[in-house]
């Protein structure tokens, strides 16, 4: 393979603190939320997603993500996002000090009803009443796109779909789009053709890859999206949020595996691998069960 083609740096985004902890039947306490945190970014995590603004009923594992804002604070350099479903989260994120955020929504209609009871449409009108704002207030936001390689309800989801959905993020306001494989069913050659439809509507620079290690194609889509001109990925530290031993388990990419690979391939991250897993490890107990990355498997 030449290495030539694939980007020289690589940002990795950790959303092991939102996405992989909000997927965790334990809830994690602040204090432990934050100290994971601060070892992510202590491990040279340029981008790391500290917590969600959502109702605590419904995702009760980022209560008091306003507090973890705040004791984390700011580094020089670093982005610390959270998540925000609509105005009233936006507003109270604003309120603890946050500069980045990130919104959500999905390529495929049912499942965008069944995760927030919306359909499309609806998820960008609740978009267009803070969106805006908040970028012409210098903002920083990052749009999720789910199920771009296949939905659990309408199977096989169309790249033009995707493409669309993305292109309308970008007219929204936001800054990069995060590209996901919710259900971890894609495969190379299908990256290789979403890429392809996104790059039409979507410059390279504001997309990134979220994979999920669910039928074990995680990092080799990675390197097909990289080969696409991709250098934006996120992962979560440990693999959180993807352990196989827990119903519902979403196989989230571990960000030591990922690391693994690139640093492998001589691709700079500006990462601690071995700070990550520290971090990882430093976790897990209060988990309750092992963490799935093959990484921290290999060497215990």
């Amino acid at each position: 393979m030449s290495l030539g083609s694939l980007p020289r740096r690589v940002t990795v985004v950790e959303v092991g603190p939102r996405d992989g902890l909000q997927n965790e039947a334990a809830p994690v306490t602040v204090d432990d939320r934050v100290s994971f945190c601060n070892r992510l970014l202590d491990a040279g995590l340029k981008v790391v997603e500290v917590g969600a603004f959502v109702s605590p009923r419904w995702v009760p594992q980022m209560a008091g993500s306003d507090e973890v804002v705040r004791r984390v604070g700011r580094r020089p350099g670093a982005k610390t996002p959270v998540l925000v479903p609509n105005r009233q989260g936006f507003e109270q994120a604003r309120q603890a000090g946050v500069k980045e955020i990130a919104v959500f929504t999905a390529a495929s209609e049912t499942f965008n009803r069944k995760n927030i009871n919306a359909t499309i449409d609806e998820s960008f009108q609740r978009f267009a009443e803070f969106v805006p704002e908040a970028a012409k207030d210098g903002f920083w936001v990052r749009g999720y796109v789910s199920t771009c390689f296949g939905c659990p309800y309408e199977g096989q989801v169309k790249p033009e779909k995707v493409a669309e959905v993305a292109r309308r993020l970008l007219e929204a306001g936001c800054h990069e789009i995060s590209i996901g494989d919710t259900i971890g069913v894609g495969v190379p050659s299908q990256v290789t053709d979403v890429m392809g439809r996104l790059k039409e509507v979507v410059p390279a620079r504001a997309l990134a890859v979220h994979f999920h290690d669910t039928r074990g194609t995680a990092l080799a889509n990675v390197l097909a999206a990289l080969q696409s001109g991709i250098a934006t990925v996120d992962s979560s530290a440990g693999g959180l949020g993807g352990c196989p031993y827990a119903p519902g388990a979403s196989g989230n990419l571990a960000t030591e595996d990922l690391l693994y690979m690139l640093h492998g391939m001589g691709i700079e991250t500006g990462v601690d691998l071995a700070q990550v897993a520290a971090a990882s490890r430093a976790i897990a107990p209060r988990l309750g069960h092992p963490l799935p990355s093959r990484y921290l498997q290999a060497c215990r």
